[in-house]
Order: C-alpha cells, then sequence, then structure tokens
C-alpha cells in the first residue's frame, strides 16, 4: 500500500472535498489479544485494542534513573534541640559536691575475635554441661529399663516356680485324694507307667523262673493298687452324686441374663425360675443332717404342703412316706435308724423336682425328651454293655464310621486295658477356647475337637514336644496359630511352649523369621492334619469354605 492515500469526502450530491492522509506505520508487530469468527461468513474479528497502537506514555521532565541517587551526600547543619542541657562544673564562686562521682577507667580493648573466641568457649561449656545431663539421664533410663526387665524377669521365673509347684500340689492332691473321673484317670495311668517300668526293671535284672516269681508279685501289687483306687471311686461315687444332683438345681433355679449393647448383664426371675428356687431350698433342707427333731419337722410340714398341691401316686407316696417320718420322730426313734427312711423321701422329691408338671421349668434340662417320637430317633445300640441309650451318652472320634460304645463302656475299657490320661489335652483344648473365643467370637473349629482329636494332634502329629525348643511338658505346651490372621484349624496351628507362642504371634512375617526346611516340615504336618480331619463333615465344610475365599482373588485377576 502507497504511504500516502486520498481519501474523498462527499458532503451531499454536488459538494465534496480530498483530504491527504499520510499511513503511519508500526515499528513492531501486531500482538493477538482475542477476538472471534463469524459462524457463517468464517471472517475473523479483532478486539479493538488490536486494531489500534497503545497509547504512549507522557514524558516527564524529571529524570528517573540517575547515578546520583546512588551516591552519599554529606552535609554539615547545627540544629537545635528540643530541650536544653548543661553541665555545672566546679568554679570560683560555684561548689558542687563530687560525693557521688564515680572514676570510671577504660579497661582493656576486646577486639571482635577474641569477643567471639569467648562466646565460643561459653557456648562449648554450656553445651558440655547439657550433654553431660542428656547422657546422665539416657544412662537413668537404660538403668531402670535393665532393673526393670531384671524384675520382670525374676517374677517371671517366681511365677512359674510357683506355678510348677501348684502344679505338682495339685496333682499330689488329686493323687491322694481323688474324686472326678480325671483323678481316677490320673491314677490308673500312672499303675500303667509304673508297671511298664518295673516290667523294664525285671527284664534287665532277673531270667527265668526269678522273673516269672517277679511278674507274679508284680501284678499281685498291681491288682492291689487297683482294688485300692476301686475302693476310693466307689467312696467318692455318693459325694460326686450329691454335687451333680446340687449344681443341676442351681442351674435350672438361674434367672434368665442377656447383654445389652452397653456390656451392661440384666436378670430376670420368672415364675418358673421363683418355682424352681423354692424347691431347690426346699431340698436342701430336706437332705440337711443338722436339723434338731422341731426343726425337722417343721421341714416335713413344708414338704408336705407343697407336694399336696398335686395329686398323683408320686405325691401321695412322698405324703406317707412324711407321715410315717412324723411319727417315728414323736417316738423318739434315733437318727440312725431313720436314714433309709430320709434317703426315700429326698429321692422321691428330688423325682418330684425333675417333673415338667410340678416343676416346668426343669424341662429345658432333662437329657431324656419328654416326646416318645423324640426318643425313638435319638436311640442307639451300645456294643459293649447292649442297651440302648441316648446319642449323648456315645462319644464320636474323628475316624469313627459308627457308633461304637457308650462313655461307661469306654471308661471301663480305658482302666482295663489303654489307661489313657486325657486331662492334660483337656486343659490344653480348654486354653486353645478361651484364647479363639477372644480372638474370633464366630469361631467353629475349636468346639468341634474333642479329647482324642487333640490327642491325635499333639502326639502323632507335634509328636508332644514344642516345635521350636522341643520341650515335652504337656503343662507347658499349647496350640496357637501359624498364621494369626486367619481363622484356626488343625491346618493353620503349630505347638509351642507359652513364651514361645507369645513371640510367634508377635511376629509380621513367617517367611523371613523361620528357616526354608522349618516351614516345610510345618507345612507337611499341615497337609496331614487336613487329610486326616478332613473326615468331619463340618471341618470339610469349613476347609471347603477356605478354600473358596482364598480362590477369588485368582479368578478375578484372570479376568
Amino acid at each position: 500500500m502507497p504511504e500516502i492515500i486520498t481519501v474523498r469526502s462527499v458532503r451531499d450530491s454536488e459538494t465534496y472535498q480530498d483530504v491527504v492522509e499520510e499511513k503511519e506505520r508500526a515499528t513492531r508487530g501486531k500482538a493477538f489479544l482475542g477476538g472471534f469468527r463469524h459462524s457463517v461468513t468464517k471472517t475473523e474479528y479483532h478486539h479493538a485494542a488490536v486494531q489500534t497502537m497503545p497509547k504512549k506514555r507522557p514524558s516527564r521532565s524529571t529524570e528517573s534513573f540517575s547515578r546520583d541517587t546512588q551516591t552519599v551526600e554529606l552535609k554539615q547543619q547545627d540544629q537545635q534541640c528540643y530541650r536544653t542541657a548543661s553541665t555545672q562544673m566546679t568554679k570560683i564562686g560555684c561548689y558542687v559536691s563530687d560525693m557521688e562521682d564515680k572514676l570510671i577507667a577504660p579497661g582493656t580493648y576486646i577486639t571482635a575475635e577474641e569477643y567471639h573466641s569467648k562466646r565460643l568457649r561459653a557456648v562449648i561449656t554450656l553445651q558440655s554441661h547439657v550433654r553431660r545431663w542428656l547422657a546422665k539421664c539416657f544412662t537413668d533410663k537404660l538403668r531402670q529399663a535393665k532393673e526393670q526387665h531384671l524384675a520382670w524377669m525374676e517374677n517371671e521365673k517366681r511365677r512359674k516356680k510357683e506355678e510348677k509347684e501348684q502344679q505338682i500340689r495339685d496333682e499330689y492332691h488329686r493323687r491322694m485324694n481323688p474324686e472326678s473321673k480325671r483323678d481316677f484317670d490320673l491314677l490308673y495311668n500312672a499303675v500303667k507307667k509304673w508297671r511298664i517300668d518295673e516290667v523294664k526293671r525285671i527284664d534287665v535284672t532277673l531270667s527265668g523262673a526269678e522273673r516269672k516269681a517277679a511278674m507274679c508279685a508284680l501284678l499281685e501289687q498291681e491288682t492291689q493298687y487297683i482294688s485300692s483306687i476301686e475302693q476310693h471311686r466307689t467312696a467318692a461315687g455318693p459325694r460326686n452324686q450329691d454335687k451333680a444332683i446340687q449344681a443341676f438345681l442351681n442351674k435350672v433355679a438361674e434367672p434368665k441374663r442377656w447383654r445389652a449393647l452397653d456390656g451392661k448383664v440384666t436378670q430376670m426371675d420368672t415364675p418358673f425360675t421363683i418355682r424352681a428356687k423354692e424347691l431347690r431350698d426346699l431340698y436342701s433342707s430336706v437332705t440337711q443332717a443338722q436339723f434338731t427333731k422341731d426343726e425337722r419337722l417343721d421341714v416335713l410340714l413344708t414338704l408336705k404342703h407343697t407336694v399336696k398341691e398335686h395329686k398323683c401316686k408320686l405325691t401321695q407316696d412322698i405324703v406317707d412316706l412324711i407321715d410315717r417320718e412324723m411319727d417315728l420322730l414323736k417316738r423318739d426313734v434315733k437318727k440312725s435308724n431313720l436314714d433309709g427312711l430320709r434317703k426315700r423321701i429326698s429321692t422321691l422329691f428330688l423325682q418330684y423336682i425333675k417333673t415338667p408338671p410340678f416343676n416346668p421349668q426343669v424341662s429345658k434340662f432333662l437329657r431324656v425328651p419328654q416326646d416318645p417320637a423324640d426318643l425313638k430317633k435319638n436311640m442307639h445300640l451300645c456294643r459293649g454293655c447292649k442297651v440302648y441309650q441316648s446319642c449323648s451318652d456315645f462319644g464320636l472320634n474323628t475316624n469313627a464310621s459308627t457308633v461304637g460304645l457308650c462313655h461307661r463302656c469306654m471308661e471301663l475299657d480305658n482302666r482295663a486295658h489303654q489307661r489313657k490320661d486325657l486331662s492334660l489335652y483337656k486343659n490344653i483344648l480348654r486354653c486353645l477356647r478361651d484364647t479363639e473365643a477372644e480372638c474370633s467370637p464366630d469361631a467353629k473349629i475349636p468346639y468341634l475337637l474333642q479329647e482324642q482329636d487333640l490327642r491325635y494332634l499333639v502326639d502323632v502329629l507335634w509328636g508332644a514336644q514344642s516345635a521350636l525348643s522341643s520341650w515335652k511338658d504337656l503343662h507347658d505346651l499349647m496350640l496357637v496359630r501359624w498364621e494369626k490372621h486367619l481363622d484356626w484349624s488343625p491346618w493353620n496351628c503349630i505347638l509351642l511352649t507359652k513364651d514361645d507362642a507369645a513371640a510367634h504371634l508377635k511376629l509380621e512375617n513367617i517367611e523371613k523369621a523361620y528357616d526354608v526346611l522349618f516351614i516345610r516340615n510345618v507345612k507337611q504336618k499341615h497337609i496331614r492334619a487336613r487329610k486326616y480331619f478332613s473326615q468331619i463333615p463340618a471341618m470339610a465344610e469349613c476347609m471347603m469354605s477356605r478354600f473358596s475365599l482364598v480362590s477369588k482373588p485368582f479368578s478375578k485377576a484372570t479376568k
């Protein structure tokens, strides 16, 4: 385009004027500051700021940038202070006291290097004292921690020693005063061990006729021991029966209990539980032998009025026996002659208590169902005594396929042949159940195992010793989880001492903590346990559910 253009301005149809315009070219390129494009014609339009040149700033007369502003200009000028001050001096005609004057003499001049070195020495001195104090505090803490650890170790050693002594005392008390079935199993097991040791001693020291005579003497002595144990068992039978009856009555008379959301336990007595309590207290009074004559008559009269509320043959027999005893008491008959009669009264009254129409609360605790149809379903024939008994009277092992001997026949066979003591395995099982109840309340497998199953798991699979320390005392052993994030099962457990178990449960990664050979041996025992305990249907279901849970992430990953 030309630098100069002529623009014609038309005013009307006949008049016009030509104006000469000089084009001013920009010294820089036009910056694009935005705009828009027409959607139909596709013409681009820029903003007004883009169409015109930017406005120049007017020049100022003052100089903005100068070298003089970066230099210092010195001035000397006298100024008057706001307050006039003066100093009075001694002179002729004026005396000024110098009593309070001080003589100030200049000190030694200290350079900057000396000043900083003095401060550095002071800082080093302070740091040395502070570090000494910190080191002393640290050593005191270490000393206190060491003393606490030594005291804890001493207490643990004393506690273990006391537990061992208490265990020995309890076992000695159980041997000297047997009461329960476990106590007599312990005695029979001790007789078996004694017999095995004596047989070994006789085989080593004697031979021929002397050995035969020693074996006969050993058999006779063993027979005497067994006879003595049976005498104690016969004497303990009535005491155990009384304890069982009292425990049964207490269980029937317990109030209803339930736990609220806040953890508090609420108890409630129903009319049935109140009736059971009254009958329990009355039974305790009837069986009490330390009453006087008048007190005994009052108890019999109360019992008579209680049973007369229901009319049947049982209550009539009780009333007749009560009338007979009251008549004999009035005749001053000796107490020793009334023992049989009182025993009959207490037995019939116990039968009265166990009758659901007279005591409705007892129907929930009877072993024999009231419906004859249910009784036919749960009855099995014992192969030992040839008697039909309830299914609760039989014990089933893991590998049992049919119902065999009842509990009574199994106890008799154990005393005659095997003489096994399962009390230690029962303690291990109880400890396992308590631990799992705290860790996972929904655990099922620990409650499916019996003492015989746990004996196989401890003796056969783990060799009745700790997997780490090879400790063989069953009192100190317990079964814990192999992988603590999984539920306990025979294929996820390990037999350890209590101290080893506490250290094992603190491990985060088992693969890094144990050797490869040790882990391989443990896995092999788990495979054997899975193969053995998979015969139980409930355990098989748990095993399949676990495998399905483990296999789910793999199925998703393959997709």
